[in-house]
């Protein structure tokens, strides 16, 4: 038995080659090594704008799960590579990643054709073509440091470059075969095609860029308080606002540890006040005094709030009354 070792991105890469199939197996093996470099190269690129760790997941061609490990670092990815690759095309299996940050958030724009995926190429530190004609750009944004704020900025990217807005934040790593049945018998990789390592962009650069969609306007419902419980009706009366400073207290830490969650705290105090008897826009222009993250964020964040609030309290009294 003889190997072949070659060296990519830092990993040494060990593939067996038996002596009658030397010349065939050789020729297999650089493409592997080819092929693992581009994995390397776009697992590189997700780390160079903060990707710290990745989940990795096997499907097969039907999409079904073969396979799952959560929140691999980067080191652990590079190394089982080399094992992973022979595996998936002898069994059809997609291999695929979902990068992890704690300081940007990454945006998948899937699904755009040429022309979609020229308009964001001054934004994504990463492009992929998954199948003929299909591609893929990843964007990682800086400042969306409040979950429901990112989550509203996905969606209002996705729709104004025209990208798929059910996207899952998964893909398939470069160098791979993606897997499908409508693809059979000529599966294609998926192939990098640009990088741009470091690029990472604010929210007000990708709307100067014309990329975002506008918000959309806030739907006015009705002033008349959410459902009320019956151990509220006292707070009702005395018409006395909750503790903001007790929610705040009692907030989960946020995302960096490095305080409570505002935004966590302000939902929990604008259900409460809503419990007790006050209205979306008496809770939202109160909201507006006591929560310094309304306050920065402005009306928009805390009108967002209280009607996801009202929500809240809504499916909260009708689960009471089923029971």
């Amino acid at each position: 038995m003889r190997y072949l070792h070659v060296s990519e991105g830092g990993v040494i890469v060990r593939l067996s080659l038996t002596r009658h199939r030397e010349s065939r197996d050789a020729t297999e093996s650089l493409d592997i090594v080819q092929q693992l470099a581009e994995a390397i190269r776009m697992l590189d690129t997700f780390a160079s704008v903060g990707a710290t760790h990745f989940d990795l997941t096997h499907t097969s061609i039907d999409r079904e799960k073969r396979g799952f490990r959560p929140s691999q670092s980067l080191a652990q990815l590079k190394n089982s590579m080399p094992k992973l690759f022979p595996g998936a095309a002898e069994r059809q299996n997609n291999i695929i990643v979902r990068p992890t940050s704690d300081k940007v958030h990454f945006v998948q724009l899937d699904d755009l054709d040429a022309a979609g995926l020229s308009r964001v190429g001054e934004a994504a530190f990463l492009t992929l073509e998954t199948s003929p004609g299909n591609h893929q750009a990843w964007v990682a944004i800086s400042d969306l440091t409040d979950p429901q704020e990112a989550k509203d900025f996905a969606r209002r990217l996705r729709k104004g470059t025209g990208a798929d807005a059910t996207a899952s934040g998964a893909t398939r790593v470069a160098g791979t075969t993606n897997y499908k049945r409508e693809y059979e018998p000529d599966f294609p990789t998926v192939t990098i095609r640009d990088t741009a390592p470091h690029r990472i962009m604010t929210a007000s650069q990708l709307e100067s860029l014309g990329l975002v969609a506008q918000p959309e306007p806030i739907p006015v419902l009705p002033s008349t308080p959410a459902r009320v419980s019956r151990r509220s009706e006292s707070a009702i009366r005395a018409r006395k606002w909750p503790d903001y400073e007790r929610c705040l207290q009692s907030a989960p830490p946020n995302h960096s540890n490095t305080g409570p969650d505002t935004s966590r705290a302000d939902f929990t105090w604008c259900m409460t006040a809503l419990d007790w008897g006050f209205d979306i826009p008496e809770t939202t222009a109160r909201l507006m005094e006591v929560s310094a993250k309304a306050k920065e964020n402005g009306p928009r964040y805390a009108a967002l709030t209280a009607q996801n609030a009202a929500a809240a309290v809504e499916r909260k009294g009708q689960k009471a009354g089923r029971g």
